[in-house]
C-alpha cells in the first residue's frame, strides 16, 4: 500500500516540545542539607553513569553537601590515565567526559571517593592512577556511607548495573 500521508520533517531549531513548563517546584537545599551519590556502574556502557554526573552536579549546585561514591566498575570513571593517543587526549568526542565532571563535582566542593577494593583487586588501578582530589577508601565503608547517610537523613540516590 502507497504512503498517503506526508509530514514535513523537523528543521534545525524548530522545537518540539515545552521546555518553559516544570512541574515540580525548583527546590533549593536547605541549610545542612546532604546529598550522597553511589555509582556501581560501567563507564560508556550506557548513559546512567554521566546521567547520574549531572545530576550529583545540580544537587551541589542547590546547595546540598555532596558525598560521591565510586565503586565496583565505576571506580573506573575515576581513571586519571584515560585518553588515546596519550593521557589527556580525547579519543573520540566525549571520551573524557567522566573525568570532565568528576573534576567539576571535585572544584565546586564534592567530595569524590573510589574504592579500593574495585580498584585493586577487579581492575588493576593504583591509588596513584585515580584523578586528582579522588579519595581512596575502604570497601567496607561502602555500607558505613549508606548508614551514615540514612542518619543524616540525605537524599541518596544509587545506582547499580552490570
Amino acid at each position: 500500500m502507497p504512503k498517503t500521508v506526508t509530514i514535513e520533517p523537523p528543521k534545525e531549531g524548530d522545537i518540539l516540545f515545552d521546555v518553559e513548563e516544570k512541574i515540580f517546584p525548583d527546590y533549593k537545599a536547605n541549610e545542612g542539607d546532604k546529598a550522597y551519590v553511589f555509582m556501581h556502574t560501567v563507564p560508556f556502557e550506557g548513559s546512567v553513569g554521566l546521567v547520574n554526573m549531572l545530576t550529583a552536579t545540580r544537587l551541589q549546585r542547590k546547595g546540598f553537601e555532596l558525598t560521591f561514591i565510586l565503586y565496583g566498575p565505576g571506580v573506573l570513571m575515576a581513571s586519571a590515565a584515560r585518553g588515546y593517543p596519550a593521557v589527556g587526549n580525547e579519543g573520540f568526542p566525549g571520551n573524557l567526559g567522566y573525568n570532565k565532571q568528576l573534576r567539576t563535582l571535585i572544584d565546586e566542593g564534592a567530595k569524590v571517593y573510589a574504592c579500593r577494593f574495585a580498584m585493586g583487586a577487579l581492575y588493576g588501578m593504583r591509588e596513584d592512577d585515580l584523578i586528582k582530589g579522588v579519595i581512596p577508601f575502604n570497601p567496607l565503608d561502602v555500607l558505613d556511607a549508606n548508614i551514615q547517610a540514612w542518619r543524616e537523613r540525605a537524599i541518596v540516590f544509587a545506582t547499580w548495573t552490570v
